[in-house]
């Protein structure tokens, strides 16, 4: 839904309007708002409107239900009979006065009704006024973190002051513990530092030139974190010498190690691609991704890099479904980064929690089953299959791995410990060399605990 924002009759700032639209589209479209946000649609927002319209889209998405159940406790209707235009309009406007003490009330009050008027639900002006003054009257600003006391915690209190579906918070308490389940959640509502991979030696000269503060990566030697600056238009950004990438992100693909053959089965949108060829410009890479369209992205981003950076060149994209690989070679290295839940990543896309529900767990076990069979036929003697998602859930991590095991028994587990402390000796790990990232034989990075996304992380050798 775009808006006229010239027509002064309507008085919506680009940043309001483009915030309605993305969280309308998220509901809608079941689109990611991170994706919206840097889609064409938004592109011609001014910086200062960019950064107001991301901090209220996912301000609003992080907080949905909080917003939710204030909006019940004032609304003489009720939630789930709200048009989402409506309900839309109502989450932004709440969210500016409970979360944006540098927006007037008057502003985030009038602009949200002008929001429900231009989409055509005029009758609701009145009651998303009335709702809003009544809230804005209470003065309940919010702290930054809302969180009960370490002493006090449960389920139950995480979800009512973290705002994460209760089911999922049971489900993390049970495998990980009560206090670990409150570190993810109170991290999966702060805003994540932007990381970078520094792709050659003279990227961080141009950053600096660039006025980019950087501090140090706190596992890699080749990341750096963004203390200020904007990245995105930085000359080193440009030119394809640094790529945004979380460290857990890194990790995998540094777990791929070197080959001369080497498979990347769900590459899209490609930055362990990317990050596999940097680190070994000899290999032979197929990189198979299953939409025709995010592989034609993907190999814009592959021949974007500059040859003096990177042995992309080597690169070879395929459309195809991983589940039944179009490929009859055998590689030394496989990965499978598989189509997963998402929830380590809560704090980068909080749409997932709101839609993800317990039974979708075993249709993405489904597909990620199928994927690790054609995987592993692909693998060739001696050779390595690199598992990984992004996701808590042992369902999608051990309970795969455990299924794939004992369907062929020529295959068994590297010990992750044993690769971290490969890349600590090679230079490239710079976190000291600890259990905290491992589970058992397995890679797992923890929201709250490192500070990046949850990552899982197997590696399967046949003998």
């Amino acid at each position: 839904m775009k808006f006229n924002t010239t027509d002064s009759r309507l008085a919506i700032s680009p940043a309001r309007a483009a915030a309605f639209d993305i969280l309308l589209r998220v509901d809608r479209e079941g689109s990611y708002a991170s994706e919206l946000l840097h889609s064409r649609r938004h592109q011609g927002l001014s910086v200062v409107d960019h950064s107001l319209a991301t901090e209220i889209v996912m301000g609003v998405l992080r907080w949905q239900s909080l917003l939710d159940s204030e909006i019940a406790a004032t609304s003489s209707q009720s939630v789930r009979k709200l048009d989402p235009e409506v309900l839309t309009a109502l989450r932004l406007g709440l969210y500016q006065l409970r979360w944006l003490d540098r927006i007037p009330s008057r502003a985030a009050i009038n602009e949200s009704v002008e929001l429900v008027k231009h989409a055509n639900k005029r009758s609701a002006a009145s009651l998303v006024n009335a709702v809003l003054r009544k809230l804005a009257a209470e003065n309940t600003a919010r702290t930054k973190e809302p969180a009960p006391g370490i002493n006090s915690l449960s389920a139950a209190n995480i979800t009512a002051t973290l705002a994460h579906p209760l089911w999922l918070v049971e489900r993390w308490q049970q495998i990980y513990g009560i206090e670990t389940t409150f570190e993810i959640c109170r991290y999966d509502q702060s805003i994540p530092k932007t990381t970078i991979r520094l792709r050659d030696s003279q990227a961080e000269p141009q950053l600096t030139a660039d006025n980019i503060n950087l501090a140090p990566g706190s596992i890699l030697a080749g990341a750096r974190i963004v203390r200020h600056g904007e990245i995105t238009k930085s000359t080193a950004f440009g030119q394809g010498r640094c790529v945004i990438q979380d460290e857990a992100s890194q990790l995998v693909a540094a777990f791929v190690g070197h080959g001369e053959s080497i498979l990347d089965c769900c590459a899209a949108p490609g930055g362990k691609t990317l990050a596999i060829a940097d680190h070994d410009p000899n290999a032979n890479i197929v990189a198979l991704e299953l939409h025709p369209y995010r592989a034609r992205v993907l190999k814009k981003l592959l021949n974007a890099a500059p040859a003096s950076a990177s042995g992309s060149g080597n690169v070879h994209v395929i459309a195809g479904d991983a589940r039944t690989l179009p490929i009859s070679a055998r590689f030394e290295r496989v990965l499978a980064d598989v189509p997963c839940s998402g929830t380590g990543t809560l704090a980068r896309n909080p749409e997932i929690k709101w839609r993800l529900k317990p039974e979708d767990l075993a249709d993405l076990q489904g597909r990620q089953i199928a994927i690790i069979r054609s995987a592993m036929r692909r693998v060739a003697t001696g050779g390595r299959l690199i598992y990984s998602t992004c996701s808590l859930e042992r369902e999608e991590n051990e309970d795969v791995i455990e299924r794939a095991l004992a369907e062929d028994s020529s295959f068994g587990v590297v010990e992750c410990a044993t690769e971290i402390e490969r890349l600590c000796r090679e230079g490239e790990l710079i976190r000291p060399c600890s259990a905290s990232l491992t589970r058992g034989p397995f890679l797992r990075t923890m929201p709250g605990i490192h500070s990046c996304d949850g990552f899982f992380a197997a590696i399967l050798q046949k003998a």
